[in-house]
């Protein structure tokens, strides 16, 4: 059973409508790391919660109570319910309405004022995440306008928390399982999280797993100020340069992880893994692509760069804290305190719990190896399991259906691991023992996060559709 060609004429026929629908969507700014934008995230929400009501959905906006050691109330989890019918699957569709900063933007415009350029869509949150959720407010709204009936029930859950670390997400979808029959999630078949990206910009994927990931922090102190650099160099232990060597010993070069203990715990690929990698629609130019054109890739092999993202754990170091933190001048500051950041994506068998000792551990003992005299702290910061599903289960098969339905069949999806980390993604799946298929909307090249983030129209329009036709196909699928 196909989506009737109806659905697909109204989605097209629709397009200036569904882009200003997300030009509303990205008008609010909700940074969810941001204290002071704080009550823009929940208004947002309420937002969300008003759309999904118009469009048939029964909505509870549900509170998380207070952020941890704040006096900051959390945003809502917006859940939303429509359809009923017993003789029908029910799938549980989770995306995000929150976003990360803008400090930097390069738009033409602001960033969060949709700019539509040709095919492209500029603005913060337009893929990252707000434009595939505006995309299942569109699949409703062409059922209702149409009178057709969705071929399965649906739940929805949107969170405006994602980028700020999901507090309370977990400890809400267990406490709802707990409750049986009487819980938000009872009698779902299976989840869609549309939350991620095609691995290029010219082939759809469905993605079957996600690394994990190991948040830390690690603060240096020294003097009780900042110090001259001239008055004082060479005669007290300087924090950057404590900083900076311990740094040099977590990661080589190469990618290669040098604590001690984490690259061991990780077996090396088989040979039919290896193959399944060359066989991906992968190009050395698609890497290129994404880094404008910059030759800083670490091998020429595709099939090791797709296992550098997606087989293998990778440490990056985000930065440092100190006094270059604004553009005012030529400091020549002995800085008193500083901090970095760094984080490890893991694979199996790899979990935050058994990499934190490891980390920790080395870096103290790193650190007494100096001779320092200054201070060290580091900090665990937060993170995420690895996940990885069946992607043989009739989930992946209808989502397969539907992208071959919309894209064509010479646009079949390679089926891949995302480099990235979704936590919720484990949750879901230990918690509701069900499927879990990430069905993404977005390209390779739309910048998530970065100070250019886009969606294509195409990809917007034509993702609808899948989305659309994917619960269509789910309601045929053979179980």
């Amino acid at each position: 059973m196909a989506a009737p060609s109806s659905f697909n004429d109204y989605v097209n026929n629709h397009t200036a409508a569904f882009i200003d629908r997300l030009r509303i969507a990205v008008s609010y700014k909700s940074v969810s790391g941001d204290s002071e934008l704080r009550p823009i995230v929940i208004e947002t929400g309420r937002w969300l919660g008003t759309q999904l009501e118009s469009l048939g959905v029964t909505v509870k906006l549900h509170d998380l109570g207070k952020q941890k050691d704040t006096d900051l109330q959390l945003p809502y989890l917006v859940l939303g319910s429509i359809g009923a019918d017993t003789s029908k699957k029910t799938v549980l569709v989770y995306g995000h309405y929150d976003v990360m900063p803008a400090t930097g933007w390069r738009g033409s415009s602001d960033p969060f004022t949709l700019d539509v350029e040709g095919d492209e869509m500029y603005g913060r949150g337009s893929t990252d995440d707000k434009g595939p959720v505006m995309g299942w407010l569109n699949v409703l709204e062409a059922h209702k306008n149409l009178e057709l009936s969705l071929p399965v029930n649906i739940r929805f859950l949107f969170e405006g928390m994602e980028e700020a670390g999901s507090p309370g997400l977990d400890k809400f979808i267990g406490d709802e399982v707990q409750k049986g029959a009487t819980g938000f999630f009872h009698g779902v078949d299976c989840v869609c999280i549309t939350d991620n990206y095609w691995l290029t910009t010219r082939r759809p994927v469905l993605t079957y797993g996600v690394r994990g990931i190991a948040y830390f922090t690690m603060d240096i102190t020294g003097a009780k100020d900042d110090m001259h650099s001239g008055l004082y160099g060479r005669m007290i232990h300087e924090p950057m340069t404590d900083m900076v060597k311990l740094l040099s010993k977590l990661v080589e070069t190469t990618g290669v992880i040098t604590v001690p203990g984490v690259e061991d715990q990780v077996p090396p690929p088989t040979d039919e893994e290896r193959e399944y990698y060359r066989l991906v629609d992968y190009r050395l130019s698609d890497l290129r692509n994404d880094t404008g054109g910059r030759q800083v890739e670490l091998s020429e092999e595709p099939a090791d760069l797709l296992m550098g993202r997606m087989r293998f754990p990778s440490l990056s170091i985000h930065g440092i804290r100190g006094t270059f933190d604004t553009n005012d001048g030529l400091k020549t500051i002995i800085p008193a305190n500083i901090s970095a950041r760094f984080s490890l994506r893991l694979v199996e068998p790899l979990t935050p719990d058994n990499v934190i000792p490891l980390v920790t551990e080395f870096l103290y003992a790193e650190f007494a190896k100096l001779n320092s005299k200054n201070q060290i702290k580091v900090n665990y910061e937060g993170g995420g399991l690895p996940w990885v599903g069946d992607r043989s289960h009739w989930n992946y098969q209808a989502a397969d259906a539907a992208t071959k339905v919309v894209w064509g069949n010479s646009l079949y999806p390679n089926y891949v691991r995302e480099g990235g980390s979704i936590p919720v993604t484990l949750t879901f799946s230990e918690q509701l023992g069900k499927n879990v298929l990430l069905l993404p909307m977005g390209q390779s090249d739309d910048g998530a996060h970065s100070t250019l983030e886009k969606l294509n129209v195409s990809n917007y329009i034509k993702g609808t559709i899948v989305f659309g036709e994917y619960l269509y196909q789910v309601a045929n699928a053979q179980t």
